[in-house]
């Protein structure tokens, strides 16, 4: 049997912008991460990033190409209504987008839009008490942390305003029997924040298996999170990791530049 035959796209660099080829490369190193840490769900989840200088203008995966497939030049463009603006012969995920155009029709502060059905992201989200402060981790979540509940697989518009009313100006979202999600001013800081955010729910999931009793931390700490955050990251957010993060793909298969 052959093999089958590696997907192949013609390069858009000189046919875009500069701006807008460095946000198409970030968003297809933000696809690979995702899958290299093991959080993509086959093709079923979704990262989104607004292309510079537009208000309605989207970047989105090609749905039906693994996320360790995906490159810069293969990224769809589509409006707000997810309609495709760029030619492409793959289709866009319409639940994937009904979330994401909610929040960015809504969130003009946030570049990129995270979601991921990840494990263990999965399995607190189906707990009735969400996150809980029992890692130095939680407390990054915790204090900008919105939840909303399930309404089933994300296909009718009407959900949008309640989605928007429960996130409000937070950056982690629990969608409760569904997943995670994040938000972030730059493609690295909504990667960063998924790092964190199922980081603290592996956590959880691990010290609750432990059967034995924890340790909750103090809501004192939790509201000061944010200020140690910008403390520890030299005020950079997620772009103080990204550097190292693209240099760890570039190592594996620096294909998602092209």
């Amino acid at each position: 049997m052959n093999a089958p035959e590696k997907l192949s796209f013609p390069s858009l660099q000189e046919r875009v912008s500069e701006e807008e080829w460095q946000t198409r490369v970030d968003l297809a190193a933000c696809y690979r991460l995702v899958a290299d840490f093991g959080w993509s769900d086959l093709i079923f989840t979704h990262i989104t990033a607004r292309v510079p200088g537009t208000e309605d203008q989207f970047l989105i995966n090609p749905y039906g190409m693994m996320f360790d497939e995906i490159t810069a030049s293969s990224l769809v463009k589509i409006d707000l209504h997810g309609n495709k603006i760029e030619d492409s012969p793959f289709p866009v995920n319409p639940a994937g987008f009904t979330i994401h155009s909610a929040i960015h029709s809504e969130r003009h502060d946030a570049q990129c839009v995270l979601h991921v059905h990840s494990i263990n992201g999965v399995a607190v989200s189906a707990q009735k008490n969400g996150l809980l402060p029992l890692s130095q981790q939680s407390i990054f979540v915790l204090s900008s942390l919105a939840y909303h509940d399930y309404e089933g697989v994300a296909l009718n518009d009407e959900e949008k305003p309640r989605l928007v009313a429960d996130l409000g100006n937070k950056n982690y979202l629990m969608l409760r029997n569904h997943g995670l999600l994040t938000l972030g001013k730059t493609i690295a800081d909504a990667f960063v924040n998924m790092y964190i955010f199922e980081a603290a729910c592996m956590i959880q999931i691990r010290a609750q298996a432990g059967g034995g009793e924890l340790i909750t931390i103090p809501q004192t700490i939790i509201s000061g999170a944010k200020d140690q955050a910008r403390t520890v990251t030299k005020s950079k957010g997620g772009m103080l990791a990204w550097p190292g993060l693209l240099r760890r793909l570039d190592r594996i298969d620096p294909s998602y530049r092209t």
